[in-house]
């Protein structure tokens, strides 16, 4: 990360130092709360969070901030699907996304999301030999902006492994809840999807206050989860490090759509998948 070091808490995470002492006890940490609930926060991760505040609050006016009904898993919402299936259950999508390509390169989280030094910690927390940024020149890393009044609805991630980190804390609500493992690549587990969304399994549902520089791992292609909605005067902001397991990874004409408002000529031609699941 070179003269973006000084922005993470070195004392407390030592990115530069992998396989330290030290180093091994914070992935060792991060690793007992993925395999327990697919979530770890590391608290504290910017040592000055004001600054990422300020960069990202400048962008955020970029946003493509269309709101419209969706499900949750990203498809047509006029897809054909049986009657009692999670995907007929629409819901208002009111978060906005600034696209990679309105991010400009000296930014800390492009940085970050760049870091050789970033990734093989990341790595090493979700237990792989290495991960790769999303070949897709929008949605690998972006920030998401919830508006006063709006909320990110229940979904799933195209990706496997999501980092993220609040950059700016609404006044209230703006929540994020999860459903850790709801589904698995071999199975959907509809009925407990559908219950989560029909508010009859509140029992799924975990809870996490964030704070502005803390970085937050996550296992998002199985657990169902959103953002409350947003009171008050002030927007959220969440930095989005998208992740995967694999090279190439791009997501679907239709999610691209409904997260930027626009699709380039990659998202056409992509068909890399790693399962069957609904995206």
């Amino acid at each position: 990360m070179g003269e973006h070091e000084a922005v993470v808490d070195m004392g407390r995470y030592p990115l530069a130092e992998p396989g330290s002492a030290a180093w091994r006890e914070v992935v060792e940490h991060a690793r007992r709360e993925l395999a327990r609930d697919g979530c770890c926060v590391l608290e504290g991760f910017v040592r000055e969070p004001e600054a990422l505040q300020r960069e990202c609050a400048g962008i955020a006016g970029r946003a493509y901030n269309r709101v419209e009904v969706v499900n949750a898993y990203n498809i047509a919402v006029d897809t054909p699907l049986p009657e009692g299936h999670p995907g007929r259950i629409a819901m208002e999508k009111g978060n906005a996304f600034v696209a990679r390509d309105h991010i400009p390169a000296d930014f800390v989280i492009e940085k970050l999301y760049t870091s050789e030094v970033f990734q093989r910690f990341v790595a090493a927390c979700f237990e792989l030999p290495e991960v790769h940024e999303l070949a897709d020149p929008l949605s690998g890393l972006c920030l998401n902006v919830i508006e006063p009044g709006l909320a990110h609805p229940w979904h799933f991630d195209t990706n496997e492994y999501t980092v993220s980190m609040l950059t700016q804390e609404p006044e209230e609500g703006g929540i994020f809840e999860y459903c850790p493992n709801i589904r698995t690549p071999e199975s959907e587990n509809f009925d407990d999807v559908a219950g989560v969304l029909t508010g009859a399994r509140p029992d799924l549902v975990r809870r996490l206050a964030l704070k502005p520089g803390d970085l937050q791992l996550f296992k998002g292609r199985y657990a169902l989860h959103r953002v409350t909605r947003v009171e008050g005067g002030r927007a959220r902001h969440s930095a989005i490090f998208a992740y995967s397991e694999r090279p190439g990874v791009i997501g679907s004409v239709e999610r691209t759509r409904q997260l930027f408002g626009r699709v380039l000529p990659e998202h056409r031609t992509a068909a890399v998948r790693s399962d069957q699941l609904l995206d």
